[in-house]
């Protein structure tokens, strides 16, 4: 069916997803504060609201019967354990504003990125790296929000997190947060200008891979 004369045009998908300690929330929250058309998709979360955190603006914060009762009503477009937590994006949270012609940007983990993959072929994938092993670790450990064992599960979680990156489009290395976010608004920009092909060829696995730490960059390769 086509769009009715004068309709909004529909938005774009975009996924972003990183290791925890990574910076994607800092490089998310960056993004919506420089592009008034994008919205940052609000996620369904299990897991307890650390400081500061208000249900309904950072997550919500469903229990887990409520979480797995959404489940079977199909309420979700992707949804992912992670780290002993349930995680989920509604197709409510993108169905609206995308019909509006906002685009809407998802701050998910690996697996439910590949999911959004699945199930929306138009969605555009991008995975934020640290410079290195070691930069990912200190960010974990000076952020003070998990305890020593909690941090060890991450990092080991990373190494997988690291493997099914392979299956994104396009890298960003968050050396630096500013760069990160121009990196991350140049590939929206492209897409919404029909010339993602051409700015997206330097944020290629290929071509990122030169500039990362090599322990890194050994794991994107194994």
């Amino acid at each position: 069916m086509s769009r009715p004369a004068g309709a909004a045009p529909q938005g774009r998908l975009f996924v972003l997803s990183a290791p925890s300690g990574a910076g994607k929330t800092t490089v998310c929250k960056g993004v919506i504060a420089r592009d008034p058309n994008v919205v940052l998709s609000v996620s369904h979360t299990t897991r307890a609201p650390r400081p500061g955190e208000r249900d309904g603006v950072e997550y919500r914060f469903v229990s887990a019967s409520e979480f797995q009762k959404l489940v079977g009503e199909g309420a979700f477009l992707e949804h992912a354990e992670y780290s002993g937590n349930l995680y989920g994006t509604s197709w409510a949270a993108i169905e609206e504003p995308l019909a509006g012609g906002r685009d809407v940007l998802l701050e998910i983990e690996t697996e439910g990125a590949r999911q959004v993959r699945e199930r929306r072929g138009d969605a555009i994938a991008i995975f934020l790296l640290p410079p290195s092993l070691a930069a990912l670790e200190a960010r974990l450990r000076g952020r003070g929000t998990e305890d020593r064992a909690e941090v060890d599960r991450r990092l080991a979680i990373a190494r997988r997190e690291f493997a099914a990156a392979r299956g994104f489009s396009y890298f960003v290395v968050n050396d630096a947060a500013e760069r990160a976010i121009d990196d991350v608004l140049s590939l929206l920009a492209a897409a919404r200008d029909g010339r993602l092909g051409e700015v997206g060829k330097r944020f290629r696995l290929a071509r990122v891979r030169e500039i990362l730490d090599p322990a890194l960059a050994a794991w994107l390769a194994d």
